[in-house]
Order: structure tokens, then C-alpha cells, then sequence
């Protein structure tokens, strides 16, 4: 699958779907709650930032979109009580729930493995692997209940090939793809799940900034063209795919 692959499209491919979203605050997990919204969805925006949340959700209200809801959380935080507490307020507030997208992440600094601490392997794994398992596990048997349920993890060209220096956040993100792939294989007995992972590539966003200080940012091309494979992975036009790890810029 490729940027320039014709995804099929409708303004209401995402119509009636609920939509969680990690990381929904800025970058790809900002652009991508827009673009689901647009598509017809309701977004759970997610994050550590109140105020970040608040200006995504007044730009999608600001637009006529499906209201969205707001849902602080700090990743590195919360236990699985937490996790399970979402879910169940999840459900109560509006009964279904159709897909998650896994964005949020953490990245501290590149250096050699050797310099790393015990505590800095923790607090990547933390955000990067066991929240997502976590939140994913939490909220499976709504995704039990939809007709058609998407979970798409977002991974790390250096997670996916192992590169020096990259270290608690490239195997952090090799392990992600890894917890797809096994969970993708146990969930065979419910079709209706699909799990995949997708690895942006070199776009404009925070973390790049931080990863890639020497780049001149605004020559990558930007997050929206990303947005037509997830608006794809998340509706039921993709439902053939599943345990895939899709590297659109390749």
C-alpha cells in the first residue's frame, strides 16, 4: 500500500463509528481525529494535555463535525484499573466502540545502549508497548460487540529495523509491532477485528522535531498524507486486512 494508492472514499465511510484516539492532541493523532471526524465519526481525543484536547475538539465542532469527547490521560500514568475504568466510561456514555488508534508515544533522546538507564527502558515501554496493550485489552470486548472493529498501531521505521542509537524507543516499537502480530493471530476466531500496524515514515510532526533536530522541517511532507490509508484501515472497506504492517512511504 502506497501514498498515492486510490483508497476508496465517502464522506460518511466513518458514519455512526466511535473512534478513540491516543496522542490526539497535535501531529498525526490531531490530523487524524479531524479526518474522522470529517468522515463521520465520533472521536475520543485522548492525551496528557487538557488544553491541546480542547483546541482539537473546538476545531472539529467549529466545523459542523460529530461532537467529540475529551479523555485526559497520561500514559505512563495509569494502571489497568484506569484502563478498564475508560472502557466502562466508554460504554456508558455511548454504548459502542469501533476503533482505536494507538498514536501516542515516547521518545527521549537518541544515544547508545550503554548510556540508557533501567528507568528510561520502564517509562518507554510504558507508553510505547504495555499502554497499548493495556487500553487494547480493556476495551476488547467492545470491539467484540461492533460489527466491524479496527485497531491500528503506529511503529517507528527504527522500530522496525533495528538501527544504533535509537535504543528503548526503536525496540519498544519493534516490540509493538510484534504484540500486533501475536494478537492479530489470537483474535482469528473474530473476523470482524482487525489489527494492523502502519509506520509513518520522515512527516512533519512534534516527535520528527525532536528525533531529527538537523532536518529542515517544513521539506517533509505533512501528516494529511497519511490520512486516506488510516481513514481506510478504520472502516469497513479494509476488512481483508488485518496483521499487516503497512509502510506507506516505502
Amino acid at each position: 500500500m502506497t501514498p498515492t494508492q486510490n483508497y476508496p472514499t465517502s464522506s460518511n465511510m466513518l458514519d455512526q463509528h466511535v473512534i478513540f484516539i491516543t496522542g490526539a492532541g497535535q501531529g498525526l493523532g490531531r490530523q487524524a481525529a479531524i479526518e474522522f471526524a470529517g468522515h463521520g465519526a465520533t472521536v475520543i481525543l485522548a492525551g496528557r494535555k487538557q488544553k491541546k484536547l480542547e483546541a482539537v475538539y473546538d476545531e472539529i465542532v467549529a466545523s459542523g463535525l460529530p461532537e467529540p469527547l475529551i479523555f485526559p490521560i497520561d500514559l505512563q500514568k495509569a494502571d489497568e484499573e484506569e484502563f478498564k475504568a475508560l472502557a466502562e466510561g466508554i460504554y456508558q456514555q455511548l454504548g459502542r466502540l469501533d476503533g482505536i488508534l494507538h498514536n501516542a508515544a515516547a521518545f527521549d533522546r537518541l544515544g547508545p545502549l550503554e548510556i540508557h538507564t533501567a528507568k528510561e527502558f520502564e517509562q518507554m515501554f510504558k507508553v510505547n508497548v504495555i499502554a497499548p496493550f493495556a487500553l487494547t485489552k480493556a476495551c476488547l470486548p467492545l470491539l467484540k460487540m461492533a460489527p466491524s472493529a479496527s485497531v491500528v498501531f503506529v511503529s517507528s521505521t527504527a522500530g522496525h529495523q533495528p538501527a544504533a542509537y535509537w535504543g528503548a524507543h526503536g525496540i519498544s516499537k519493534k516490540a509493538l509491532e510484534h504484540l500486533m502480530q501475536t494478537w492479530s493471530l489470537e483474535l482469528e476466531q473474530f473476523p470482524q477485528i482487525r489489527l494492523n500496524t502502519v509506520i509513518p515514515g520522515p512527516i512533519q510532526s512534534p516527535q520528527r522535531k525532536k528525533s531529527h533536530p538537523g532536518e529542515v522541517h517544513a521539506d517533509l511532507p505533512q501528516a494529511d498524507r497519511l490520512m486516506a490509508l488510516y481513514v481506510y484501515l478504520m472502516s469497513p472497506e479494509s476488512r481483508n486486512v488485518y496483521g499487516e504492517i503497512l509502510r506507506p512511504e516505502s
